[in-house]
């Protein structure tokens, strides 16, 4: 079974079926899987063969959807890039995943205009000098099946990660490590038939893309697209469309609980709020489940190279476990915590948490050296430190990576942001900047509205938190610098910062 395959299958079961819906138009199963044949023979035509890598530089609109199964159809393999990437970024990935095609959209051809990429190139919209014509190719394709010999093993796809620490690393995966984890969503949030899954989040990433997208693909599910997230689309599109199941991060969830319209607007559709990327805390799931009249708010945890997958927190767990990440696995995959050894850590103590499952990645593209280096085994080493509780619940502590050594203490930054969050802040960074005696002592970089007196806040945490965790170095910026998925960049701050 592969990607294509599902499609093909949904046009057969339910030809009349919504398939996406989008903000221009309404497609059946029957109608897209018509779309993917004329698109993927165009583009064969045009020398696109199997085992090749095309970039997918598109929103969520329903040309994603009819490149992405159209490429696979192919067996090709898909690279999705982020459309808030800038064209240094982009051209980059290209090289890396040597891209034989580049797909662009309209709504961001701007980017990727005075590219120098050489391979074929293809754009939505208006007619431009060097691209071929989406619209054009799929007019000209034929509508005849094409067949798809690929198997689970096969490569599918290559995503490229947000690249906080230095260039992205493409992750590659076989349509075996998809299938896993949309299964796993399948089976843990009921996405059945008539499930109508709304898709606002990027589809370069992975949590939309394998999670959400292939899940209604792999039932014959409706997917609502929209190409950018806004409060109001949520609320409006909730309703027009009675959308049953929605991924977004946290901040998601948040701008939109103060907007004017979501006390009144019908969201009874809703069965599945879901939420990933970083957890909420007691207050804001309380907030949040107000808000939205919910009692299925669920976290996700996992990363890009898991397919993703990892654990998950419930509905009914988040009144009293707010803040975790869950106490179990997700459906077909296990977790441990283990020391710098790779033994498994006592209960309560911290230890990386390391994932097994075949939603696990067949490795870093073209980077060998990586992948030895974040395999166990088995097991993936996901650079997340944690703890369990008394009742088996995971609470992450702390990024490996980002852990302060001071004095030959270990320092979590996580726990002193939380903190500075308190206070009142937007924003914060905790950093370990080196010192001649400590090793490292710890800096605090953070923006606020007006300005914030040192005094005052060092006062603050002094009530919170252990005297060798207050920071010693303190500094107000305007921004902090973010990737394209929103991430804080810790590395230039490291590098801007000296005692």
């Amino acid at each position: 079974m592969n990607s294509s395959q599902l499609l093909e299958r949904n046009a057969r079961k339910y030809p009349s079926r919504e398939a996406v819906v989008s903000q221009k138009e309404r497609l059946t199963y029957e109608q897209l899987d018509r779309l993917v044949n004329q698109f993927g023979s165009a583009v064969k035509e045009a020398g696109i063969q199997r085992g090749d890598k095309v970039a997918l530089f598109v929103p969520n609109v329903t040309e994603f959807v009819v490149a992405y199964f159209a490429m696979q159809r192919l067996g090709a393999v898909v690279v999705p890039i982020n459309v808030k990437l800038a064209l240094p970024e982009v051209e980059h990935i290209l090289k890396h995943s040597e891209a034989k095609a580049l797909i662009a959209h309209q709504m961001v051809f701007h980017t990727v205009k005075m590219t120098s990429f050489s391979g074929l190139k293809i754009k939505t919209g208006p007619e431009a000098p060097g691209w071929m014509d989406f619209n054009a190719l799929l007019n000209s394709g034929d509508p005849d099946p094409i067949f798809c010999g690929c198997t689970e093993d096969d490569e599918s796809t290559i995503l490229y990660t947000s690249g906080t620490t230095g260039d992205p690393k493409g992750v590659l995966f076989s349509y075996r490590n998809i299938l896993t984890v949309a299964s796993m969503i399948c089976i843990e949030m009921e996405v059945k038939p008539e499930s109508r899954i709304l898709l606002m989040m990027p589809l370069s990433h992975s949590a939309p893309l394998h999670l959400f997208l292939m899940a209604g693909m792999m039932v014959g599910s409706t997917l609502v697209l929209t190409p950018a997230f806004t409060p109001e689309l949520l609320i409006n599109t909730v309703e027009e469309e009675r959308t049953t199941h929605f991924f977004g991060a946290p901040v998601a969830y948040l701008a939109t609980l103060t907007h004017p319209r979501l006390k009144e607007a019908d969201l009874s559709s809703m069965k599945w709020w879901v939420y990933g990327g970083a957890p909420l805390s007691e207050n804001e799931v309380r907030q949040v489940k107000q808000a939205f009249q919910t009692d299925q708010l669920v976290c996700v945890y996992g990363l890009t190279e898991a397919g993703p997958s990892g654990t998950l927190l419930l509905g009914d767990e988040h009144d009293q476990k707010a803040g975790s990440i869950g106490k179990r696995g997700a459906q077909g995959t296990e977790i441990r915590l283990v020391d710098d050894n790779g033994e498994d850590v006592p209960q309560g103590e911290i230890g990386e948490i390391v994932l097994r499952g075949e939603g696990n990645m067949l490795g870093y593209y073209r980077n060998e050296a990586a992948t030895n280096a974040v395999y166990l085994g088995e097991w993936l080493k996901t650079g997340d430190l944690a703890k369990q509780d008394e009742e088996g619940y995971f609470f992450i502590v702390d990024r490996k990576k980002d852990v302060i050594i001071t004095g030959g203490v270990n320092v979590y930054p996580k726990e002193i942001e939380e903190a500075l969050l308190q206070f009142g802040i937007k924003e914060a960074a905790v950093i370990g900047v080196p010192h001649p005696e400590w090793g490292e002592t710890v800096k605090a970089i953070f923006a606020a509205d007006g300005k914030v007196e040192e005094s005052e806040l060092r006062a603050f945490l002094e009530e919170r938190l252990a005297k060798f965790k207050v920071p010693r170095m303190y500094e107000q910026v305007d921004a902090l610098p973010r990737n394209a998925s929103g991430k804080i960049l810790k590395q230039p701050l490291r590098e801007g910062s000296k005692v």
